[in-house]
């Protein structure tokens, strides 16, 4: 049975002449300073048509063989002073090192140059890199992927390609370099793009592509699942995943049914479900008999989460189904306080979203491309969420928010409205609505304030903030 883990960590490495910076000028001036030192007319021209090779063997044709360890120790000295301030970033380089950090990567450069010059380079640009490894060349760069962790390896040469594919590591290939499409394709590279300017829109359809790849294979090697099921994006998609992966008879939706679920939630939640053709459970969960769950102190969604998989896992256990699925995604792994994770892992459930590294973007990005009616839902945290720290969870309270979000839509019909909470701050109700639409018209904001007053709430008031979500969680960081 597998085990459920986290996804490997995306390492990105880079080559560097002609693959991040345009190297040609400052390689060009130390050559004519070398070959006046040294009264010999390098071609310029010509050695650096090629960037890529090690040094001593772009030397080779023009010096004896016994000069040539001290011409290239030459070289290297003088390469500072004429090498590092002409030479630019090539267009999208450092795009490229940034879409790898927004996917949470680290950026390795990989390179035959010099370390200390490389060095250089880097800094002068501005790089932002993890690690830097210089003097290593073709094959020689499979160690440093290797050891690194790199699952991709970006370069201009054939002889990047070869490091590549000695490593076990995705080839990337720019025709920024002096080798052509058709000698990298020879060389076994998997992908030739123009430059780097293409790099960012490749990477998000690449990590897509691989990590819904990863997820069908964990899903099929499961067997069975109930997924627990609230209609939201995540959750949604996990089921359509399930379904695709295992097929409607290995799969079971299971939503629980309480005060926090808000009833406008229930109806879409239930036709999407069927519309798959699984089976939908409605159980009643009881986190309101929960202490811990009552007082909401900060880890009121672990006792919820609790009782959710206490209630899910016997379900499952009765229709001989292997696992119990929540819709816990890559964000969610490590966006800190997050109780409700820690007790449904404590609780045995499986996160297929988590464990094959999808991000909620990504998620929205999947759902669109398989026409599921969710992939642009509003975030809708149940309504306990709405609660203050601090302040008991009660019915009573569930349903007034629950009436003031509907009366307040209600008085916002026809504004283009996407997110709206009322948040219970015990003494008085809080509106938050999309940041964009604020300062809402004075008449437009009275008349949201008393459909919130009419559903209970003595006071009420529009935040200037505006939707954040999980905005009461500030209170536990002050």
């Amino acid at each position: 049975m597998p085990e459920a883990t986290d996804p490997p960590p995306l390492v990105v490495g880079f080559d560097l002449d002609m693959t991040l910076i345009d190297t040609v000028p400052g390689f060009g001036s130390v050559l004519r300073a070398l070959g006046s030192e040294l009264g010999v007319d390098f071609p310029v021209e010509e050695m650096t048509a090629r960037l890529g090779p090690p040094l001593e063997q772009l030397l080779a044709p023009y010096l004896a063989a016994d000069a040539i360890p001290a011409a290239g120790d030459r070289f290297r000295t003088l390469y500072p002073d004429h090498a590092v301030a002409p030479v630019p970033a090539l267009a999208g380089a450092h795009d490229a090192i940034a879409a790898v950090r927004r996917h949470g990567g680290r950026v390795v450069v990989v390179t035959g140059k010099f370390p200390e010059n490389a060095r250089l380079h880097l800094d002068h640009v501005g790089f932002d890199v993890d690690h830097l490894e210089g003097w290593v060349w073709g094959v020689g760069k499979a160690d440093v992927l290797v050891r690194e962790g790199a699952s991709v390896y970006v370069g201009d040469h054939v002889h990047d390609v070869e490091g590549a594919l000695a490593g076990g590591v995705l080839s990337v290939s720019v025709l920024t370099g002096g080798c052509t499409r058709e000698e990298l394709v020879a060389a076994g590279t998997h992908v030739v793009l123009d430059s780097l300017e293409e790099f960012p829109a490749w990477l998000e359809e690449h990590l897509l592509t691989t990590r819904l790849a990863a997820l069908e294979a964990d899903l099929r090697a499961r067997g069975s699942v109930l997924v627990a099921y609230s209609g939201g994006a995540d959750s949604a998609f996990l089921l359509a995943a399930a379904v695709r992966a295992l097929g409607p008879d290995r799969v079971v939706a299971a939503t629980g049914y309480s005060h926090s679920l808000p009833e406008a939630e229930r109806d879409p939640a239930r036709a999407f479900a069927e519309s798959l053709g699984v089976e939908v459970l409605t159980p009643r969960t009881h986190e309101m008999e929960r202490e811990g769950y009552r007082a909401n102190a900060g880890d009121r969604c672990f006792f919820c989460k609790a009782e959710l998989l206490d209630v899910l896992a016997p379900l499952a256990a009765e229709r001989g189904l292997a696992h119990v699925a929540t819709g816990t995604n890559a964000d969610d792994a490590v966006a800190g306080f997050r109780p409700g994770i820690r007790a449904a892992a404590e609780r045995g459930a499986i996160t297929p979203l988590r464990d094959a590294g999808l991000t909620k973007a990504q998620v929205r990005e999947a759902s669109r491309r398989w026409g599921l009616p969710t992939w642009d839902k509003p975030a809708a945290a149940c309504l306990s969420s709405r609660v203050a720290y601090g302040i008991e969870v009660t019915p009573h309270r569930l349903g007034r928010i629950e009436r003031a979000e509907t009366a307040a839509r209600a008085a916002l019909a026809g504004v283009p409205l996407r997110d709206l909470r009322v948040r219970d701050l015990g003494d008085r109700g809080s509106v938050e609505v999309d940041a964009a639409l604020l300062p809402l018209p004075a008449e437009l904001e009275a008349a949201v304030l008393d459909a919130v007053r009419s559903a209970g709430f003595d006071a009420a008031a529009v935040d200037p903030r505006g939707f954040r979500s999980g905005s009461l969680n500030d209170a536990l960081r002050d």
